[in-house]
């Protein structure tokens, strides 16, 4: 059956594309033709399904450029501390999901989207409130960055961590007068939470179902596991083995178990999910005060720069992986001392694997990317992927960290563009939701959350956003072929906002809603089916 889609502006995003089409003409899940109604209707053969977009805009679906689709799943089965302001009212958000899941004593409760900067007092809970915030429970929650959390009395017993632990490279674990503070950092709380038991089966299934479900909302088509880990497999094989996905689904894993991931894709079969490479992390959040940074941070700690979490030899053998394999890499780089490691041991590998050049490794967040580490990029065929929403949800905490020089270039994109280096933007979700209309606002707009303008100098246009969630987040992909703008012979995945993004002010690019989503010409939200 073929459909035309008419009665709107449709943005090809097409690089030659001057104005928008008028309609839009797709048969079996591919993009048939683009150009004016009536001449779409004469080269249809048999009926036609027509839609009227009633005014609406139509362009390429948006394009998870960088998140962790298992731990948006996982979002769903765990309590949200999202702008929580006083220990009392973690309290009530924690004894409101125990009573409404039913959780026994001795259960684990798992609670995310924490950020002790919304706090009345600027602190996590210490010790002693941790044990007192839902006793006879095992207590876990995650910082909003992902990077770091804090563990109650009961699930530091459970997890066997005790003050004379040994703490993993990379990591923290928080002791003071010879105590735990119940506070894990990077790689002390990635281990924390891998040793956590995983959800039942329909909980799971659910859980999926619901992720699905909320990138879809958000105009997405295409979704990224950005770190596949040993613990996470048998999660990926009932996923597969229940034939979920309704989404394209790119994962990226554990150097240590890319092989096991292959396998299982391979014999799964299933055309919805492919294997992207693998993924390091290099160092972690700056919001958290664990990025890697060349220059000390401001406040507590004179001297501290944050801290790398691999070895060169470890990063450079990632690189030799990714070369072999002929895979891409990623790599989780948030300061400009974690960015020049990537580049250093880039150069390293590439002068003994040529190859890497050509798989498209990324720098992920690049928050303080450097103007001559952007042109070194360049040089090295790298691309980056900006966290650019930080602009508004950390941008004032950053001015506190780094001062204004340093917190204005945070994402870089329009230096980017001036040093030749391809971007994307990404939410890095769960940290923040998956939205699309907010992230080109950030970018064009660059307004913290006290309504300070920050950076304005790498504000970008709505033109050169758009292109960052579609055309180059394709080609970030190697699907640039198929996916990121609607031409014939691609594949019929866009979305249907409430107006054109290039036709409304800047300021409003906000407020844009996501009226429809289309994966290979099905409608996937809303009400989508299976998702």
């Amino acid at each position: 059956m073929q459909t035309l889609f008419f009665g709107g502006d449709v943005v090809t995003m097409e690089p030659e594309a001057t104005a928008p089409a008028q309609a839009l003409l797709t048969e079996n899940g591919v993009v048939r033709a683009v150009g004016r109604p009536d001449d779409l209707l004469r080269q249809a053969a048999g009926g036609v399904r027509r839609v009227d977009l009633r005014g609406a805009a139509l362009l390429p679906a948006f394009i998870d450029a960088h998140s962790h689709f298992t731990q948006v799943a996982y979002s769903f089965l765990q309590v949200s501390l999202s702008g929580v302001r006083s220990v009392r009212e973690m309290e009530t958000r924690l004894a409101a999901f125990i009573r409404g899941r039913g959780l026994s004593p001795g259960a684990w409760v798992t609670a995310w989207d924490f950020d002790p900067t919304d706090m009345e007092n600027g602190q996590p809970p210490d010790k002693a409130a941790l044990d007192a915030l839902c006793p006879g429970y095992l207590l876990l929650i995650r910082h909003k960055s992902g990077h770091m959390g804090w563990c109650n009395g009961a699930a530091l017993q459970a997890l066997g961590i005790t003050a004379q632990t040994a703490v993993p490279a990379g990591g923290r674990i928080g002791v003071r007068d010879g105590q735990l503070t119940g506070y894990l950092e990077e790689n002390a709380f990635f281990e924390a939470l891998r040793a956590t038991p995983a959800p039942d089966k329909q909980a799971l299934l659910g859980a999926y179902r619901s992720a699905q479900a909320l990138y879809a909302s958000h105009g997405i088509a295409t979704v990224q596991e950005g770190m596949c880990t040993k613990e996470m497999l048998p999660a990926y094989r009932l996923l597969l083995a229940e034939d979920l996905l309704r989404l394209d689904l790119v994962v990226f894993t554990d150097p240590a178990c890319f092989a096991e991931v292959q396998a299982l894709l391979k014999s799964s079969g299933r055309r919805r999910c492919r294997l992207g490479g693998v993924k390091i992390f290099l160092d972690g959040s700056p919001q958290g005060r664990t990025a890697w940074m060349r220059e000390p941070y401001l406040g507590r700690d004179p001297g501290y720069c944050g801290y790398g979490v691999m070895t060169d030899e470890a990063v450079c053998d990632a690189f030799r992986f990714a070369a072999e394999e002929k895979v891409q890499l990623l790599a989780h780089s948030n300061g400009d001392a974690a960015c020049e490691q990537f580049l250093r041991c880039l150069a390293k590998a590439e002068a003994q694997y040529p190859v890497l050049k050509n798989l498209r490794p990324v720098l992920i967040h690049a928050q303080f990317l450097q103007p001559e580490q952007a042109k070194r990029a360049v040089a090295l065929g790298a691309a980056a992927s900006f966290f650019v929403a930080h602009v508004y949800h950390w941008g004032d905490v950053h001015l506190q960290n780094f001062g204004p020089a340093r917190a204005e270039n945070i994402s870089p994109a329009a230096e980017a563009i001036r040093a030749g280096l391809r971007f994307t933007f990404h939410q890095d979700a769960p940290v923040i939701a998956p939205d699309m209309p907010e992230t080109l606002w950030c970018a064009v707009c660059r307004q913290t959350k006290a309504g300070r303008t920050l950076g304005k100098r790498q504000a970008v246009s709505a033109q050169e956003a758009l292109a960052a969630v579609t055309r180059t987040a394709a080609w970030q992909y190697g699907e640039e072929a198929k996916k990121g703008t609607l031409a014939p012979g691609k594949r019929a995945d866009f979305v249907v906002l409430d107006r054109s993004p290039l036709c409304v002010p800047p300021e409003e690019l906000r407020a844009l809603r996501v009226l429809a989503t289309y994966k290979d010409g099905e409608q996937v939200f809303p009400n989508a089916a299976g998702t």
